[in-house]
């Protein structure tokens, strides 16, 4: 079902496809305490015993505050056209409201100049789940909403000159169902109507830092990052293919159905009744046509049925198996396939169905690959930089996104590998690695992986087929 017809200016052709990577501020900037930065819940979160794996928090991670210049010749040496990096919402107004620090705008500044200095696009992303702390009740409130919004502004006058692709909010749906309602990351509540709640402050965050970057003529496009797996149906009866559809509705079109229509997915209104907030008819016009261009996360497939497959499963909404209460779905993983270190199934077709879905329902807007990736072990292993697993990971998936660009034309505009740097993982701590280089916060040393060397391969097989005219 197609939701909207978008009126995006359309991709001029393959030329402008744009190959990334990506990284966030909590997870490789480090130097919490310096110049000025404030406190964000995560660094609060890491700080409460047992909610990090290893015990690690943010405070060095990669040291890429005062090591961006080598990460930025990396990029360049990687051969990446753009990079998703995100902006400290607590380096740049400390407090969350107030007062503007000039130290955290100065590095951004020299970051961004750095970046274009190397023909590197800049992609920032102005939430990354580092909230200030000083921002008291949270996602729960709706004067954060209006915090953020005066925060976007900060970063619009300062940085706009250089950025033409901003994304206001990274994954939505883990800010408010895993923040606020299973309690593992942070703030570490838990309460079933706190996602809805602070999902809709989330999304009128998001609206009220459009209106700010079109009302104040800024140029360049705005968007968002919203994350979902793919669900495919576990047999082909009518029940599980609408608990498929269910599903997609309840992770991808929570967060995006407002951005083209004013309303939450029908599915998630019948189902939720009240316990699902209303837009007034103001925030309705706020949010419809909010987004120039969409961003997806993307990492691994679940089959999808509407009863318990065969063998059963859990009750936990973690996404690797189980019933999700509120949507009666059933999720399974597929047999066979290689797994992650996450416990994350390696799929590849996943994201070509998920890119096809999100053109057909929002009428083929512009579409970033906002994150792809994989974490594989480093203990076992006797050389962490020989990662073959993914290697193939990458060459997979970057053959599945350039298939729904070419043979289902989907607008697809851009790929970005997640991520840069093994870097501070969230809950995980320093016990996952997704980078393309080899870091630790032992020796801060990097160390590009045999993946760093098959990325820039594809991103340079992709120019000489350009140039061959074969990228259709």
């Amino acid at each position: 079902m197609r939701l909207a017809e978008t009126t995006a200016k359309k991709n001029d052709g393959p030329e402008r496809f744009v190959w990334g990577a990506a990284t966030s501020a909590f997870q490789i900037e480090g130097a919490t305490a310096a110049d000025g930065r404030g406190r964000s819940i995560w660094d609060d979160f890491c700080a409460r015993p047992g909610r990090i794996l290893d015990g690690g928090d943010g405070a060095i991670a990669c040291d890429h505050y005062r090591r961006y210049r080598k990460d930025i010749r990396l990029l360049k040496e990687l051969g990446v056209t753009g990079y998703r990096f995100s902006i400290s919402w607590p380096r740049i107004i400390p407090d969350g409201v107030g007062n503007v620090n000039p130290a955290g705008v100065d590095f951004y500044n020299r970051l961004l100049d750095e970046l274009i200095a190397n023909g590197i696009e800049p992609f920032p992303t102005l939430y990354h789940w580092d909230l200030p702390t000083g921002c008291r009740g949270g996602w729960l409130e709706p004067v954060t909403a209006e915090a953020f919004a005066a925060y976007a502004k900060v970063c619009f006058d300062a940085f706009g000159d250089r950025v033409k692709h901003w994304i206001t909010l990274n994954e939505s749906w883990c800010s408010a169902v895993l923040g606020y309602g299973l309690g593992v990351f942070a703030p570490g509540m838990t309460d079933p109507e706190m996602p809805y709640r602070a999902g809709h402050h989330l999304l009128l965050a998001h609206g009220l830092a459009v209106r700010e970057f079109r009302n104040g003529g800024y140029a360049g496009e705005i968007g968002i990052a919203n994350n979902c797996d793919w669900r495919e149906p576990l047999t082909d009866t009518a029940a599980d293919r609408d608990a498929a559809e269910r599903a997609l509705q309840f992770f991808y079109g929570w967060f995006t159905d407002p951005l083209f229509t004013g309303e939450y997915p029908e599915t998630m209104r019948r189902r939720l009744g009240g316990r699902l907030p209303e837009f007034s008819s103001s925030e309705k016009v706020l949010l419809t046509g909010s987004a120039d261009f969409l961003g997806l996360n993307h990492y691994t497939t679940m089959y999808a049925s509407d009863s318990p497959p065969p063998g059963g499963g859990d009750t936990t909404a973690s996404g690797n198996g189980g019933m999700i209460d509120d949507q009666q779905v059933w999720l399974s993983p597929p047999d066979g396939c290689a797994k992650t270190d996450m416990g994350w199934a390696v799929v590849p077709w996943g994201l070509r169905n998920m890119l096809r879905w999100i053109a057909e329902r929002y009428g083929n807007p512009p579409i970033y690959v906002t994150e792809n990736g994989c974490s594989d072990p480093i203990t076992g292993i006797s050389d962490p930089l020989e990662d073959a697993a993914r290697s193939s990971f990458i060459r997979a998936y970057t053959r599945e996104a350039l298939a729904a660009k070419t043979d289902s034309h989907v607008d697809l505009r851009g790929y970005f590998y997640w991520s840069l740097l093994d870097n501070f993982e969230w809950t995980s701590g320093y016990q996952r690695h997704f980078g393309l280089i080899r870091c630790t916060p032992d020796d801060l040393r990097r160390r590009p992986k045999k993946s760093f060397d098959e990325y820039r391969k594809i991103i340079e097989e992709y120019r000489v087929n350009q140039k061959e005219g074969k990228n259709k």
